[in-house]
């Protein structure tokens, strides 16, 4: 009996699904003032990055911290030092999908580094003391928790004649062609 003969009827069941997905790009600038006023900039980057991402509202908040290193000159170019400063930051990722269904008690956040934090540009400020770096980040973040979905139940459970295709092919290998074959495989 095919699955159109018989009545069809549906059953709430609760399950773990992703309920909420959200991303961020941003750019940010921190000032940075070295022990020596700075001549030229010879490089920037960043390192030791951590962070981990609570529930906040209606997103997810990444909350982290990496360190900046700036290798600059000074001293007309005569000297060359590292100043390194470590930073705290919170960012807020708005949620695009929410799960209205979903169990609030049951939530488990996390969140991905898509683009870790990058030093795109640095610059000595114009009072000539500091370092404006700028700083590209990106998080993608998601929400588990349980939720309710609806799924269709057969009655009298699933007959041999009921099963659906499970991917499985016993044959048809005939017809294939083994020119076709990749011999690298």
């Amino acid at each position: 009996m095919a699955i159109a003969d018989k009545q069809l009827k549906c059953r709430e069941i609760i399950t773990k699904a992703v309920c909420g997905k959200g991303r961020k790009f941003s750019t940010v600038s921190h000032t940075v003032t070295p022990p020596h006023r700075p001549t030229s900039i010879l490089g920037a980057w960043i390192i030791n990055h951590q962070y981990e991402a609570v529930r906040s509202g209606d997103g997810i908040e990444v909350i982290g911290t990496y360190d900046i290193n700036i290798w600059y000159s000074y001293n007309r170019n005569s000297e060359t030092d590292v100043a390194k400063e470590t930073i705290s930051y919170s960012e807020l990722v708005p949620l695009s999908y929410i799960d209205p269904k979903h169990r609030a008690s049951t939530e488990e956040v996390s969140a991905v580094a898509t683009q870790e934090p990058s030093c795109v540009e640095a610059n000595i400020s114009a009072s000539g003391a500091d370092v404006v770096v700028r700083v590209e980040r990106e998080f993608a973040v998601e929400m588990i928790a349980e939720t309710k979905v609806c799924v269709a139940v057969c009655p009298g459970g699933c007959g041999d004649e009921d099963k659906a295709y499970d991917g499985y092919d016993d044959g048809g290998y005939e017809d294939l062609d083994p020119e076709l074959l990749d011999d690298e495989l």
